[in-house]
């Protein structure tokens, strides 16, 4: 039977957790918005050396699973590296960096959709390429792709859980150690099941804004 007094006495402490999944949220998108544009601006390059090592780390981000990826990153790679982060900072830098692999897909597809004449345009004012891309293509770029990294941005906020197995404990280790020590898990996970469900609505509803003022992508 569902425990309505329970329900309401583990409330508190797991909204309470809500503020280290929304501080691994906000620190992992803006590692993989910044990260996400130096890997495609590095697939552009004409060093081929750089774009086909930019291009495996890419695809071998994409490929694997994130809960794997914080497993060797925070346990394995320590043993060998000499160094060791705190879980939280290396769970941002894991989520960052995997959804920087996607994120780098939509910053290619904003700044191909930049029309090929400011190109030549920029070229015929004798734009410098550096100047090329600061000030005509990445402003027309990036705004169009707003929406799809607000996208992402709602994602990442529902794969923090996965941190847990690096010992993160947002509200969903938050909930399963409540639950560890009382043996009741329901009313725990409803409560963050719900707080998640609200923080993802009003993200897209912020989602929704962006598509309407700046369009989709196509």
């Amino acid at each position: 039977m569902f425990d309505v007094n329970y329900f309401l006495e583990v409330f508190p402490t797991i909204a309470r957790a809500f503020q280290v999944t929304i501080e691994v949220t906000a620190a992992g998108i803006a590692v993989a918005m910044v990260l996400g544009l130096f890997i495609d601006l590095g697939r552009r390059t004409r060093i081929a050396p750089v774009r086909w090592v930019v291009e495996f780390i890419r695809d071998f981000i994409q490929n694997t699973p994130l809960i794997l990826q914080a497993f060797f990153f925070f346990w394995i790679f320590p043993q060998y590296g000499g160094f060791k982060l705190d879980a939280l900072l290396s769970g941002i830098i894991v989520i960052g960096i995997q959804y920087a692999a996607y994120t780098a897909e939509v910053y290619r597809a904003g700044i191909d959709a930049v029309p090929a004449g400011q190109w030549q345009a920029a070229r015929a004012l004798n734009f410098s390429r550096a100047d090329t891309w600061r000030r005509i293509i990445l402003p027309q770029a990036i705004p169009p792709i707003f929406p799809a990294l607000g996208n992402y941005l709602i994602s990442m906020l529902k794969d923090t859980p996965q941190l847990l197995v690096i010992g993160v404990l947002g509200m969903a280790g938050t909930a399963q150690a409540i639950g560890n020590q009382t043996y009741e898990y329901g009313e725990p996970m409803v409560v963050a099941g719900i707080i998640f469900v609200i923080a993802s609505y009003i993200l897209s509803l912020g989602v929704r804004r962006l598509e309407a003022r700046f369009g989709r992508l196509t």
